[in-house]
């Protein structure tokens, strides 16, 4: 099928002819004739398959029919990254040339007011990431109440980058009759669930079984011990007729040393992260296209759905830790037919998250050797999740079990003898008698005070009882009549004197308990057993002897001195 045959206009027909394609993709093929229709399209492909095309060129065609009013745009593509963003913004000016139609691209790093500027002058396709476009939106310079159509691409990024919760705000501000395109290369249970609530009897577009790789791609899995990672790299770059490639690291401080260890031995590569400004992300992926950078070290978030044609190899420094996101990356080598290499150097604690993989992709990853790197071999039982995150590194853990035998061989520790004079000895022994003698005194203060606590206690509660007992006895036997108390009295006389010989059980164990706890010492007592406390006496110190202000001189009048 050519793209003539798709129902689109000449203009952009043209624009596509003048770019060098005849023939759709499998995914442009299924989709552009139900967006062209204004049908809601549920997309499901693997990167690098012309997604983006296949909501680009009928959007073109559709928006080419009206114009926009100011603040008032007319479709809204939403995007995880500003790099991918900025690629969809490309892909309209190179198919749209022939139509006048106004776009406006609201990223990060980028000045809030020329942004403002386009929105004012009215735009036919806002492209945006969710952050800049909720803060565009809360400062009232948009209104989303003419959107007639709405983009959420790379949908399963979205949702590992915690986007979900503002697209969901977002789409609750939008008018409820709209078309919505939803695309994702991954169809978890989250996303479905997404789909269904935007989405209005989708048509669901599906060009390859999800989360599968591309044939186009060699792929081959290398495991090496964690000091031999960057070694087996440079190997690998140096001998395999790599071009120009993608390196994925885990971590932003792993892609700085990889970079520089890339840089120190002689290669041409770049760095690509999240905390880099804008500018300088915008500066280096420019560098990357037109070849000036030919390694690119980048985290997966950096480096989703960038568009980048020819590229010969993907690396993975670091084994993802969502296999997803290893479909992703190796997506960025053997695109539109052409045919690339994506090599994964794992360690051995990696076993689980390559086993992950190869489960997602239906296949066993070929293994892969370097003369002059030992292999290692996977292993199953440790979470590389927690290496590098607190856990104990391997060298300490065996050096410490060491320690801890070498202990135990040494037996029991010598005795320590220390060398007391006879006076000193004297004197303590004075002192511990002394001391055990305290208590009793403290004893007979209690004594002086009066009753213990907890004979008190006991008195206390049984007057009470006693009361208690009195005025529902006898003072109800006297009051109601005499038949009543010879009815029940001797069942309530029996169960009350029972009650009363458990109560005095009770009160006996407390006063026992509170004995105990009379003789026991307590802390601040055992503190004043000490030495006494020196103090000032009959010495009073100077400084508080003196006074606070000197008196002040009494005013005397120059008149009246005079006068005297």
């Amino acid at each position: 099928m050519l793209f003539s045959e798709l129902g689109l206009g000449s203009e952009v027909l043209r624009a596509v002819e003048e770019v060098g394609y005849t023939t759709p993709t499998p995914i442009q093929e299924k989709a552009i004739p139900w967006v062209l229709q204004g049908r809601d399209v549920l997309g499901c492909a693997q990167t690098g398959t012309g997604k983006t095309a296949s909501f680009t060129l009928p959007m073109i065609e559709i928006l080419g029919r009206g114009r926009a009013k100011a603040r008032m745009p007319r479709s809204l593509i939403l995007e995880p990254t500003r790099e991918l963003a900025a690629q969809v913004a490309e892909n309209f000016e190179l198919y749209g040339k022939y139509h006048k139609l106004n776009m406006a691209l609201l990223i990060g790093g980028e000045s809030f007011g020329d942004q403002i500027k386009k929105l004012e002058r009215g735009v036919d396709v806002l492209i945006a990431t969710p952050g800049r476009m909720m803060d565009l939106f809360d400062r009232g310079n948009i209104l989303l109440t003419d959107i007639k159509v709405l983009v959420i691409d790379e949908a399963d990024r979205m949702l590992d980058m915690g986007f979900i919760p503002d697209i969901e705000r977002i789409v609750s501000l939008l008018p409820r009759k709209r078309q919505t395109l939803f695309f994702s290369a991954t169809m978890p249970p989250e996303i479905k669930r997404l789909a269904d609530k935007f989405l209005t009897t989708p048509e669901e577009v599906t060009v390859s079984a999800p989360a599968s790789t591309a044939t186009t791609v060699a792929q081959h899995l290398l495991v090496v011990d964690e000091q031999d990672k960057r070694e087996a790299l440079r190997r690998l770059i140096a001998t395999d007729d790599v071009k120009n490639a993608f390196i994925f690291c885990n971590r932003k401080k792993d892609i700085a040393v990889v970079h520089g260890s890339l840089v120190k031995h002689g290669f041409n590569a770049g760095a690509l992260h999240g905390d880099m400004v804008q500018s300088k992300r915008t500066e280096t992926l420019e560098a990357f296209k037109a070849g000036s950078i030919d390694l690119l070290v980048c985290s997966d978030v950096a480096a989703r759905g960038i568009d980048i044609s020819n590229v010969s190899h993907v690396f993975n420094f670091d084994t993802p830790h969502h296999s997803e996101d290893y479909v992703h990356r190796i997506g960025r080598t053997g695109r539109a037919g052409k045919t690339g290499r994506a090599f994964t150097i794992a360690t051995p604690d990696d076993g689980k998250l390559v086993h992950a993989i190869e489960k997602l992709i239906g296949k066993e990853i070929p293994r892969f050797t370097i003369e002059g790197i030992e292999t290692a071999e996977l292993s199953f039982d440790a979470d590389p999740r927690r290496r590098g995150r607190g856990a104990p590194k391997k060298e300490e853990g065996r050096r410490g079990g060491r320690d801890r035998g070498e202990r135990a061989e040494r037996g029991p520790k010598p005795e320590r003898h220390v060398h007391v004079e006879p006076e000193a000895a004297e004197a303590a022994i004075e002192a511990h008698q002394q001391k055990r003698e305290r208590p009793d005194n403290r004893g007979d203060r209690h004594e002086s005070r009066g009753e213990p606590r907890g004979e008190r206690n006991r008195d206390r509660y049984e007057n009470r009882g006693e009361a208690r007992g009195e005025n529902r006895g006898e003072g109800r036997g006297d009051n109601r009549g005499e038949p009543r108390a010879d009815n029940r009295g001797d069942g309530r006389n029996e169960g009350r004197g029972e009650f009363r010989r458990d109560e005095h059980r009770r009160d006996e164990f407390r006063r026992d308990r509170d004995d105990r706890r009379d003789r026991r010492p307590r802390r601040d007592e055992d503190d004043d057993r000490g030495p006494p406390v020196v103090g000032f006496g009959d010495d009073v110190p100077a400084f508080i002897l003196r006074a606070a202000r000197p008196p002040k001189a009494p005013v005397v009048d120059v008149a009246e001195a005079s006068e005297d």
